[in-house]
């Protein structure tokens, strides 16, 4: 299905000492449409992991760690599932030249992510030989990669020079161009001057973009798990609030969600009294369909894995031979909104949803191998990062 996985130049880490110690064991997971996926143990750190590869037509799978307590292994399964299937779109249409994939770790980051399970996890994503490269993501931190890169170097997002580090605000940036994108096509002009935008999730990538979006002028309505950060932002923003099973309810130009997938259903979808959805969290569709409902109902969509994708971008850049750029990172980033555009058209021109036509734009560019990549990535961080 996929291309042959390209090779590296950089030499290998030499994992000697602390991994014959560790008791990796890899077990596969037939699914269908997908390349690769793998549940890994480790019994000495207490590691549970999924890596799954959906698709590397266009370039070795990139996709973020997420630490998260599962109920279940099924959960979990499905998160990384939807999850690496996102990054295939996510990348085909920013044209990174990657594939997706992504990775679960199942525990709880506040109590049970030790140096031990991240350093076991590292030197399973590099028994896979850079089929999959990681980053952070939900859970995990800039400083758990640089625990991570100690046993691999298939890893991007470093706190180090030669790296692109935090990716948050670089998505944060992406997001509000797809805000001003949906602004535009419901009133003819970006301005976010007065509008009211709703904001689901107060986290690395949220906090960062209602800086944003209150500089440009909007009327913010925030939410958030915790009533501490809440309040801290409402007040610094003057903002106000609605509790966390209210804010899809509230009336709004744009919301804005920011937080866990699947928000967008059957059961959400008739309460909500927004105009247009243009947020950063992953598969904000439970099901693909609902997308068609959102149009019937009125409500501008703008993709996830469109209006997401800052920090791919940017921690792509840091795999280019001549090295990372920020500038040119967020030059890219900053087309998000002319790609948006393109896509709103698309979908009125095709009596479609945008949805439907960002995935058939992201499964054209895969099956003509628009964006593949030429020429192996380069890991400039070294082994001491």
């Amino acid at each position: 299905m996929g291309n042959q996985l390209l090779e590296s130049p950089n030499k290998q880490l030499n994992l000697t000492g602390e991994e014959s110690h560790m008791n990796l064991r890899f077990e596969d997971i037939a699914v269908d449409g997908y390349e690769k996926v793998v549940k890994v143990t480790e019994s000495s750190s207490g590691l549970v992991a999924i890596i799954a590869i959906h698709n590397t037509v266009l370039g070795p799978a990139l996709g973020g760690t997420r630490i998260q307590p599962y109920a279940t292994f099924e959960a979990a399964l499905e998160d990384a599932l939807r999850l690496s299937k996102g990054m295939t779109y996510k990348s085909a249409i920013a044209e990174v030249g990657f594939g997706g994939g992504k990775s679960v770790i199942i525990a709880d980051p506040k109590t049970q992510k030790t140096r031990e399970l991240l350093r076991a996890f590292g030197a399973a994503v590099e028994k896979l030989n850079g089929a999959y490269i990681c980053a952070e993501d939900m859970g995990c931190t800039t400083e758990d990669v640089k625990t991570i890169r100690q046993m691999t170097k298939y890893v991007v997002g470093l706190p180090h020079e030669k790296s692109s580090g935090d990716p948050g605000p670089f998505t944060a940036w992406g997001t509000l161009r797809g805000i001003q994108s949906v602004v535009k096509q419901l009133y003819s002009s970006e301005s976010l001057e007065g509008k009211k935008i709703a904001v689901q999730g107060l986290g690395n990538v949220g906090s960062c973009l209602i800086d944003h979006l209150f500089w440009a002028g909007a009327e913010l309505i925030l939410s958030d798990i915790d009533p501490v950060r809440l309040q801290k932002y409402a007040a610094k923003y003057h903002a106000k609030t609605a509790p966390i099973d209210q804010i899809l309810k509230v009336e709004c130009d744009v919301l804005v969600p920011c937080a866990a997938g699947g928000i967008i259903n059957d059961q959400t979808i008739p309460e909500l009294r927004c105009k247009a959805i243009a947020g950063c969290s992953n598969n904000q569709l439970l099901r693909d369909n609902h997308a068609q409902v959102l149009r019937d109902r009125g409500i501008l969509y703008a993709p996830d894995f469109v209006i997401n994708a800052g920090g791919l971008l940017n921690v792509a850049q840091e795999l280019e031979e001549d090295g990372y750029k920020a500038k040119v990172a967020r030059d890219k980033i900053h087309n998000i909104y002319d790609t948006l555009l393109a896509i709103y058209e698309i979908a009125d021109k095709n009596n479609e949803s945008t949805h439907e036509a960002a995935l058939s734009l992201a499964e054209y560019r895969i099956k003509y191998s628009v964006g593949k990549r030429q020429v192996p990535p380069t890991f400039h961080h070294s082994a001491e990062s």
